[in-house]
């Protein structure tokens, strides 16, 4: 008799959890901002673009069933740990430099917390989506455009969410135009200069896990 539960796939629990860590530490990481030449940036462009290079081999490999389980699963957990980090950082301390220290880590200010949830789950839902329509028409061509056009319409929205919540009066409103265009120019180049390594590791996770062992959940996912 067959198990009830499906078999659980190891690459895909390891993509869930790089995909976990990368959106925490994206959030961490945008506190910190930094100037080249007169544009400003956050540190969360180091490492945030490579959830959407997650997300794009998942929905491509496994389908938007598994790229939903992904998604939800990361905000969740990161969810859990926000709550936790602001239980810790209420606890009465000891006054010294590490309680300061650990307050201007941990204490995210709500509108922060609000903006960052609610950019991943748009930026990240629509990446999803835009692969997986575009994999329905083509199959398993046109993988590169499918990559860059996905990346370049979760990126859009995700920065026309976060960064006028979270760093609007931060950031000039004046300058706010310009501060999105760049993110979402960078991180699109990000992406496309990585694409070699995203399509060799596409390969190589449908040679391990089968050829398009997503494509049921592609045609059937309601959209």
């Amino acid at each position: 008799m067959k198990p009830n539960n499906p078999k659980v796939s190891v690459l895909f629990m390891l993509f869930a959890t790089l995909f976990t860590v990368c959106l925490i530490a994206a959030n961490l990481f945008a506190e910190k901002q930094f100037h080249i030449g007169v544009v400003s940036f956050t540190g969360a462009l180091l490492v945030f673009p490579v959830s959407y290079i997650i997300n794009d081999v998942v929905s491509e490999v496994y389908g938007l069933r598994r790229a939903r389980l992904l998604i939800w699963s990361a905000f969740g957990f990161n969810l859990l740990f926000v709550l936790l980090g602001a239980l810790v950082d209420v606890i009465p301390g000891d006054g010294g430099a590490m309680d300061e220290a650990f307050h201007r880590v941990f204490g995210l200010a709500p509108r922060i917390v609000l903006a960052s949830l609610a950019a991943f789950l748009v930026g990240s839902f629509i990446n999803a989506h835009v692969m997986v329509s575009m994999h329905r028409h083509d199959g398993s061509r046109r993988f590169v455009l499918r990559a860059i056009m996905s990346t370049l319409a979760g990126e859009v929205c995700d920065s026309l969410i976060f960064f006028p919540v979270a760093l609007g009066g931060i950031v000039p409103w004046s300058a706010m135009p310009m501060f999105v265009l760049w993110q979402v120019l960078l991180k699109t180049a990000y992406e496309i200069l990585i694409l070699p390594l995203t399509i060799r590791v596409v390969r190589w996770v449908r040679r391990r896990e089968g050829e398009n062992p997503g494509d049921t959940h592609i045609h059937h996912s309601n959209y």
